[in-house]
């Protein structure tokens, strides 16, 4: 038998310590609070607002073949995000400290997250035949995207 004392406490969660990839992890699981929201937009990528509060939003995505985003990075935004079904690449584009660009790819399947802060530069794309969805966590700051192109001698600058 398990005794749990008098004087014992339960501590709630704090949710500003929960790392927004488990975040996105939970709200990936939870399909039935957001099947209801997801579209399939042949022209654009789509996206809608699932939850918001004080300290982040949660976005739902979804990608028909081809699509993407542009190089962008998400203004003094944090977060993460995961693929929830289909596959994704994400490109990062920063530069190196010898001042040269650099470029990496990341190529990310179900259940996979990629984590972002202020000033990451990334572009995602669904190059695979299939539809994906992910999900995604902005913290600190509504969701922003502010555009980047990309000079292959000096890096990624600012449109």
């Amino acid at each position: 038998m398990f005794a749990v004392p008098d004087n014992t406490l339960v501590i709630p969660e704090n949710p500003a310590l929960r790392h927004p990839v488990r975040v996105a992890l939970e709200f990936a699981a939870d399909r039935e609070s957001w099947r209801h929201l997801l579209r399939y937009d042949p022209d654009e990528r789509f996206s809608a607002l699932v939850e918001q509060d004080d300290l982040q939003q949660i976005w739902l995505m979804s990608w028909l073949p081809g699509q993407h985003t542009d190089l962008h990075d998400h203004e003094f935004a944090a977060g993460a995000f995961t693929v929830v079904s289909g596959k994704l690449s994400e490109t990062v584009a920063r530069r190196a400290s010898d001042g040269r660009a650099v470029t990496e790819l990341h190529s990310l399947s179900e259940g996979q997250s990629r984590v972002f802060g202020p000033g990451y530069i990334h572009e995602v794309r669904n190059d695979g035949p299939d539809p994906a969805v992910s999900v995604h966590v902005y913290r600190h700051q509504p969701r922003a995207m502010r555009p980047y192109h990309l000079d292959p001698i000096t890096g990624p600058i600012r449109d």
